[in-house]
């Protein structure tokens, strides 16, 4: 009993997997070998044991409706029978469509095309059960139902018409297979990337990012940094080959004054006036 005031809440509990309800989905896979036995047996000629096979069939497929009432009628609803129920399923319905091509009622490629299916969603279940578990949808459960109806009309030994309509339904069972194998691919993407385990992911990226500048951004940072640095040095060896070519430029004018210094000095002392012309006559 909680106190008065006491804010503390208390956690519904789950409901255990011992229940009856997945004891029927458990039941139901037992049923496979069975019914496959009475399948086969003596390559599907007696009809006695087609009668047989089709009689399981429709217990194992009837427990399918019973478990799915009762977990969700008295609240038994597991993780375990989210699970095992669509594999009871895929079981049952993947013996029947091996069977009724073993026996040459039902083309392979259409058994081809279902295990495909079946065993292609059972895979992506379990890859994306860390995130949450995917259970069956209303398409996935109308497929059931058109496959369970059209395997019962291939196995009761009956010709004429009746042929022709489990043709009919055998071919909506096979295109809601394949159109709600689709439906399972993009909820499966949409689980992954809205649960709480992608959230936290895409938080922990984006406070990483946070933390420290983006490598881009870096990287601009640099190459902006490297070519400021080279700019500099070119700017100063410019600068120190103006002044070296001053400097030339001075001692060359320094040298002419010096050579014409030079040049006056020796006239002076030869005696000779600088201002008289050598070709002018003395008078």
């Amino acid at each position: 009993m909680i106190p008065a005031g006491d804010d503390t809440h208390v956690q519904p509990q789950q409901a255990s997997a011992w229940n009856i309800a997945n004891a029927l989905t458990i039941l139901r896979i037992a049923l496979v070998p069975v019914f496959g036995w009475f399948l086969l047996y003596d390559d599907g000629q007696l009809t006695t044991y087609r009668l047989l096979a089709a009689g399981v069939f429709v217990v194992a497929t009837a427990t399918d409706r019973m478990d799915g009432d009762i977990a969700r009628a008295r609240g038994l609803v597991t993780d375990f029978g989210k699970v095992s129920d669509p594999i009871a399923d895929k079981a049952l319905m993947g013996m029947a469509f091996v069977g009724l091509s073993v026996i040459d009622l039902l083309p392979w490629w259409v058994t081809v095309v279902v295990l495909v299916r079946e065993v292609g969603v059972t895979a992506l279940r379990f890859l994306v059960i860390r995130h949450g578990v995917m259970p069956a949808s209303r398409g996935g459960k109308v497929k059931t139902a058109l496959q369970a109806v059209a395997i019962l009309l291939y196995i009761l030994p009956l010709s004429g018409p009746w042929h022709a309509i489990a043709v009919l339904v055998m071919t909506s069972a096979v295109i809601v297979t394949v159109a709600t194998g689709v439906d399972y691919v993009l909820r499966a993407q949409t689980l992954r990337n809205t649960s709480p385990r992608a959230q936290a992911k895409r938080e922990g990226r984006a406070a990483a990012a946070a933390a420290q500048p983006p490598a881009l951004e870096t990287s601009v940072r640099k190459v902006e940094a490297r070519e400021s640095a080279n700019r500099k040095a070119a700017s100063g060896k410019a600068a120190s080959g103006k002044a070296a070519s001053g400097k030339a430029a001075s001692g060359k004018a320094a040298s002419g004054k010096a050579a014409s210094g030079k040049a006056a000095s020796g006239k002076a002392a030869s005696g000779e006036d600088p201002t008289r012309h050598p070709a002018e006559p003395e008078v």
